[in-house]
């Protein structure tokens, strides 16, 4: 939602592509507050419940769909992700930058319900190079990194879509260097 007090910033990107890596920079800023996520997918070492996410259990995430408890919600590589629903709400009242990292579906939501803010989408440079950074990250087997490279074919085809006459994304920024694209996240932002 964007308005006077306070604004909406979304960013998508297949898994790899950088998205993270962005978002992490940013959040540095003071005036940007970013939405903690609910999953249902295993923690990784090092990760913190509440920090890096909201882990939670299939029925109980399911529970709080049924209670609308989220902005948008999506299920990717057979698990749940969402976006709690207060965080935003209490972040754009007090006038500040919210930043949600998202996934194409939860995007399209966001959308299809009228979620003013700035769209943005991080794609690679090449599905090769994709596949590069995902072997480099080394915290998945090679069957779920094909997984993970099909489904970015699909959301690198879907950044393009367009949801009620608008482009899904107001920008789609191919990550070559990592330094760049994250000023030109940032000059987007903040013109």
């Amino acid at each position: 939602m964007s308005t006077a007090r306070g604004r909406l910033v979304v960013i998508s990107g297949p898994s790899g592509a950088g998205k993270t890596s962005v978002c992490r920079s940013l959040k540095q800023r003071p005036e940007v507050e970013f939405s903690v996520s609910a999953t249902t997918r295993r923690r990784r070492e090092g990760e913190r419940d509440g920090v890096d996410y909201h882990f939670l259990e299939r029925d109980d995430f399911q529970k709080r769909i049924g209670e609308n408890q989220f902005l948008e919600w999506a299920s990717y590589n057979g698990n749940l992700y969402g976006t709690p629903r207060w965080p935003m709400d209490a972040a754009l009242a007090r006038g500040r930058t919210f930043l949600l990292e998202i996934e194409v579906k939860g995007t399209r939501q966001l959308r299809e319900r009228g979620v003013e803010g700035l769209y943005v989408f991080i794609a690679p440079p090449s599905i090769d190079e994709l596949r590069r950074r995902l072997v480099h990250r080394g915290s998945n087997e090679a069957a779920e990194i094909e997984q993970r490279v099909r489904i970015a074919e699909d959301e690198l085809l879907a950044a393009r879509e367009a949801v009620g006459g608008r482009p899904l994304y107001d920008v789609i920024l191919e990550n070559v260097d990592l330094a760049t694209t994250i000023r030109e996240v940032e000059a987007r932002i903040w013109p």
